[in-house]
């Protein structure tokens, strides 16, 4: 991360106090700016979390490297101790992020129906569109080319970075914050078959989004066929993600980029679903289950848990004898049988 001479700086011990660390070192050294352990200079603060790393720190020019308890006599320099030494890293990273610049205000390019409420200190930028019924939170930032269609609710302190389209009935909670691109509220995927030919079910619910969740460029969350589909507090979707129609999300759920959700699934609390993972619809899986990537969940889970189902790469040889003896299972399970 570059500098400038405008960055703010800290040294090692007003870092320490306001995050309750532990210095190992000079208390003294300052710095204005963070970076990875191989690219950091001596003005920068790095971190180590990941054993995988560890070779990398004897040889880091980092004026401060935040880390464990049990990797600080390797540090070649000032270290701050933490517990959770990438938790720490982000809370501290966060005094050396720039704030968006915002003009305030209302752009006069925005197009605002008469019966929408706009709350206090709300910034509204270039070519938004704001449909009847809706009503902005205060201090909430419309940036760019963004849509708020009809009978949507912002909260206070979110941030719809640019170009979001809320489609219809969307509520969102309190500083929510979604990156450029993403739909919300659009139709759910509902289609019954009549005389040959699909006939579409008209989608009728909304989309309730909670408190401090993050919705990731490109992602489309769907509206619900009756009720509502629902992201709980605290959930975090990375890009292009796909949540269908009536979908629950528990709290504090994170899930990366390109997995996709099929309808009236209900996911828990506290889980992490990898990238690339499919759900099939009208399961649930529970609280505090891990999800590898591009795993397929075909049934509900039950219990917390770590679960795979992806078979991981190996070279074309290896792949082509293992997918031959896949096809000769069956075979072999009947003539198992057979001999019992």
């Amino acid at each position: 991360m570059n500098t400038s001479p405008s960055s703010p700086s800290f040294t090692a011990t007003e870092l320490a106090e306001r995050f309750s660390l532990q210095v190992h070192g000079d208390g003294v050294t300052r710095v204005s700016g963070v970076a990875t352990l191989s690219g950091a200079g001596p003005e920068q603060l790095s971190f180590l979390s990941n054993s995988r790393y560890r070779p990398q720190l004897a040889e880091s020019r980092a004026g401060i490297v935040v880390l464990g308890a049990a990797d600080a006599a390797a540090a070649p320099g000032t270290a701050l101790i933490a517990k959770n030494p990438y938790v720490a890293f982000a809370r501290i990273s966060a005094l050396f992020e720039a704030a968006t610049s915002q003009a305030g205000g209302i752009h006069s390019s925005a197009v605002i129906d008469p019966s929408a409420t706009i709350g206090a200190n709300v910034s509204i930028g270039p070519f938004v569109g704001i449909g009847p019924g809706s009503e902005i939170g205060a201090g909430s930032v419309i940036g760019p080319g963004c849509v708020i269609g009809e009978n949507c609710v912002v909260g206070e302190g979110c941030e719809l970075i640019a170009r979001v389209t809320l489609v219809a009935r969307v509520r969102l909670g309190k500083r929510v914050r979604i990156h450029p691109g993403a739909v919300l509220g659009a139709d759910g995927f509902g289609l019954a078959m009549e005389a040959g030919r699909w006939l579409k079910v008209p989608q009728l619910g909304g989309v309730s989004v909670g408190d401090d969740c993050e919705i990731g460029a490109n992602t489309c969350i769907d509206r619900g066929a009756l009720e509502d589909t629902i992201l709980e507090e605290d959930v975090r979707l990375d890009n292009q993600v796909q949540i269908g129609h009536n979908v629950r999300i528990g709290a504090h759920t994170a899930i990366a980029g390109c997995t996709g959700i099929a309808g009236s699934a209900r996911i828990g609390r506290y889980c992490l679903i990898g990238g690339a993972v499919g759900i099939v619809g009208h399961l649930e899986i529970a609280d505090k289950v891990i999800i590898t990537g591009m795993s397929m969940v075909s049934h509900s889970i039950l219990e917390p848990g770590e679960y795979s189902s992806g078979i991981p790469a190996t070279d074309n040889k290896t792949w082509r004898k293992t997918v031959a003896r896949i096809r000769q299972l069956d075979k072999l399970a009947r003539q198992f049988r057979a001999g019992d």
